[in-house]
């Protein structure tokens, strides 16, 4: 991606036209946008019911069923990576097109797949358009969006995506319950697990339809030379006079920019890695540290350890899926007032100190002859813990670090600098959601949550010492 558009204003200039604003069509556009993010959430939580399904129908033990879950990853990691080029080859709308029908084909293949290399290859395929669509739909709104209620658009990616967590988690529930179990046949001789993943064709396919009813970014045809378009956008997005305005920043912006490249990340002077890349990395890396994948993918597994039956962890799944939204609105309600830094630093905070509770709740805890946890009065102890580290996460990490990606990054390396932290983010989201069944056989849920407990604590100094708050400035303004 060459860079995200320079669409917004002086703050004078956007106080003086906000009237003029089409705050509904820029609402709108911003929404679609997200549904890519909906499948995002949706395709992650899905797997969270199947994994009984996938162990019987594929005979696959710790290691194999470790890679079933997270080969979707694979493709996120390599879809994040290429998307800002693609993005600027074809056009950002036409990126999430694709990560449309890449979703449609993914779901109903998931489900159709009669072995585990047909199941990894529709998975990967999923992943492609999941990161893709992770990447591209928080920079398409930067584009799209006045800086006074950017934070605010840019994380309704995040509501999506929990919201589609909290839809598959409801979802794999209600099946399974009239199945009367995930393993067992529901319709058309399928067994409940399959129809999981069928039923993210609905809003795969209404993804697709919707994005026939957005604009491409105005900044993408410009660059393109498309002038009377990008003009015919901008003015249904923020009226006549700014769209004006919005042109001759945009092209004044381009006359002093060079054709984005990787070697852009490097410091001119030293030929180091520049420090805003490694906070980038650093953010990318840390949301995934904390072990939050583990509870959205196998949400069900750690419940069933602890004692309770399948409906009853799919049900908890449900909750804990509904707090993380509410952890989500808050952030959203609160994020362009608040400032970016301080949800980041008290989001770290109160990580620690629920997962602490948990691995203090699971250590406590004894076992049966089979060698399941024995929670007793320890059980809601633990459900309390784990749900306030959900929503802790939700409130600050979840939305706070893609928010941070979009704007850190000057103008210049914004494209490569998502690149390489989306690639990161992907990369250490696979590393931990693969390493989980075997932390699991090996060290146990205390040990394999004391781990995520003190990669919480390094991320309350990563963010006070290294992250700089971004709130109220312009994407133009950025330094690295």
């Amino acid at each position: 991606m060459e860079s995200v558009a320079q669409v917004e204003s002086t703050d004078a200039a956007t106080s003086a036209h906000a009237d003029t604003y089409n705050t509904g069509f820029i609402i709108f556009i911003s929404i679609v946008a997200t549904i890519g993010g909906f499948l995002f959430g949706f395709d992650s939580g899905v797997i969270n019911g199947t994994v009984d399904g996938l162990q019987k129908a594929f005979n696959s033990q710790s290691v194999g069923t470790g890679f079933n879950v997270s080969s979707m990853l694979l493709g996120c990691a390599v879809g994040a990576f290429f998307a800002g080029r693609m993005a600027d080859l074809y056009g950002r709308r036409a990126l999430l097109m694709v990560s449309a029908f890449l979703f449609i084909i993914s779901a109903w293949g998931s489900g159709i797949a009669d072995s585990s290399g047909e199941f990894v290859i529709y998975r990967i395929l999923g992943g492609l358009a999941v990161g893709a669509a992770s990447v591209m739909a928080p920079a398409y709104i930067a584009e799209v969006s006045p800086a006074r209620f950017r934070g605010m658009l840019t994380s309704i990616q995040q509501v999506a995506i929990i919201s589609g967590l909290f839809v598959a988690f409801l979802s794999n529930y209600l099946l399974a319950g009239a199945a009367e179990g995930s393993t067992n046949e529901l319709w058309l001789n399928f067994a409940a697990w399959r129809w999981m993943f069928w039923v993210e064709l609905l809003p795969a396919v209404a993804f697709l339809v919707m994005l026939f009813f957005i604009p491409e970014s105005p900044r993408f045809l410009i660059v393109k030379g498309r002038i009377s378009k990008a003009e015919g956008v901008l003015k249904r997005l923020y009226g006549n006079t700014i769209a004006s305005q919005k042109i001759a920043e945009i092209q004044q912006s381009l006359e002093h920019d060079h054709r984005p490249r990787f070697s852009d990340l490097l410091d001119k002077s030293s030929r180091k890695v520049r420090p805003i890349v490694w906070v980038g990395i650093g953010l990318a890396t840390f949301q995934q540290l904390v072990g939050i994948n583990v509870v959205f993918y196998y949400g069900a597994v750690l419940w069933q350890a602890v004692g309770f039956s399948e409906s009853d962890a799919l049900l908890i799944n449900v909750i804990s899926g509904a707090i993380s939204i509410g952890g989500c609105v808050l952030a959203l309600l609160i994020i362009d007032k608040v400032g970016r830094k301080p949800l980041l630093k008290w989001g770290s905070v109160g990580m620690t100190v629920s997962l602490a509770v948990v691995v203090l709740a699971f250590s406590n805890a004894g076992q049966d002859p089979s060698g399941r946890l024995i929670m007793d009065s320890w059980g809601p102890v633990a459900l309390i813990a784990a749900n306030a580290y959900v929503f802790f996460f939700n409130m600050s990490w979840g939305p706070v670090m893609w928010v941070m990606l979009g704007e850190m990054f000057p103008n210049q390396i914004r494209g490569s600098g998502l690149a390489v932290s989306g690639l990161i983010q992907w990369s250490t989201n696979f590393a931990i959601t693969w390493s989980f069944p075997m932390m699991l056989a090996g060290i146990g849920l205390a040990g394999a949550y004391g781990f995520y407990a003190i990669c919480a604590l390094f991320s309350v100094v990563f963010v006070s010492r290294l992250v700089k708050e971004t709130k109220g400035r312009e994407l133009e303004d950025m330094e690295g």
